[in-house]
């Protein structure tokens, strides 16, 4: 199949080289021409922007930071509805809310194109070059089928949600649960080492009871190296909270849990550590200072 294939990313540069290996032709495109070089070596031709991309596909797939680059992406003056016509399939694996996946879905629909809300999710670091991926889908069951082959090639457990945004919806839960998760075991480790317990020996703890569940994922060697480096920002995480933040709102759904984790990721954020890996909510919280 000829697939475009629009961002190149820390998820999308795999996930391109999966559908690659499987037999597909991609036209690729990304902002940024660097994150391009691993998928062209591979095979994939370069296309100027997602429009031209689009036009000589069959599918179109897209990750993408977020709703704003989505827009540019899908809505944009060169974007993917410019080239949407009769049959074409697009795959919105971006994590976006459920209200923009149905928009786009009515605004493709129009123009004879099916579109589904595609998330994807890892737990190892390296899950979308190893196919280890969770995918939600949303859209009705004919777009399903018709992604499904394709989904194949990115993930193992594949989904179908129910209609139209509820491949967000559910991802979004996903992330509201596991970001909430590392804030509260952030908070334990904050609270052992002002009990005086080394770093090291509550890390080596964790790691072999249930404190080191799966959910954590890769956040204890990260914290045992003293790695801050972005790996899911603070900034990113409040995006992806933001719009849990917004579902929760429009379900009129409490949520104190949630809420109190989405709380303490602003305050890092506040506090100027936005670009910072997640995990500084440790360091934050286990050194006296007016961050904690």
């Amino acid at each position: 199949m000829e697939i475009a294939f629009i961002g190149l990313g820390r998820m999308g540069a795999p996930m391109a080289l999966n559908l690659l290996a499987a037999g597909h032709a991609l036209h690729v495109h990304d902002i940024d021409p660097r994150a391009e070089e691993s998928v062209l070596a591979a095979g994939a031709r370069r296309a100027p922007g997602p429009a031209a991309a689009a036009r000589v596909a069959e599918a179109v797939i897209s990750s993408v930071p977020g709703p704003a680059e989505v827009d540019a992406v899908m809505t944009g003056e060169d974007g993917v509805l410019a080239a949407a016509r009769e049959g074409l399939l697009v795959i919105e694996t971006s994590t976006i809310g459920p209200g923009q996946s149905r928009d786009l879905a009515r605004r493709f629909a129009e123009r004879g194109a099916d579109y589904v809300d595609a998330p994807v999710n890892r737990i190892a670091a390296d899950g979308a070059a190893r196919r280890d991926m969770t995918i939600m889908v949303g859209g009705d069951a004919n777009a399903f089928a018709r992604a499904r082959p394709v989904l194949e090639c990115l993930g193992d457990r594949i989904h179908h949600v129910g209609p139209t945004g509820t491949g967000n919806a559910v991802k979004l839960l996903n992330q509201m649960i596991y970001l909430s998760c590392v804030a509260v075991f952030c908070e334990g480790l904050a609270l052992g080492q002002r009990l005086g317990v080394p770093r090291e020996t509550l890390l080596a703890i964790f790691e072999t009871s249930a404190a080191g569940h799966a959910t954590i994922g890769d956040t204890h060697a990260r914290i045992a190296a003293g790695d801050e480096s972005p790996g899911f920002a603070v900034d990113r995480v409040l995006k992806d909270l933001g719009l849990a933040d917004a579902l929760r709102a429009e379900a009129e759904f409490a949520a104190p849990g949630f809420a109190a984790a989405l709380a303490a990721y602003r305050r890092a954020s506040e506090a100027g550590y936005g670009a910072a890996d997640m995990t500084v909510l440790r360091r934050l919280l286990a050194e006296p200072g007016p961050e904690a």
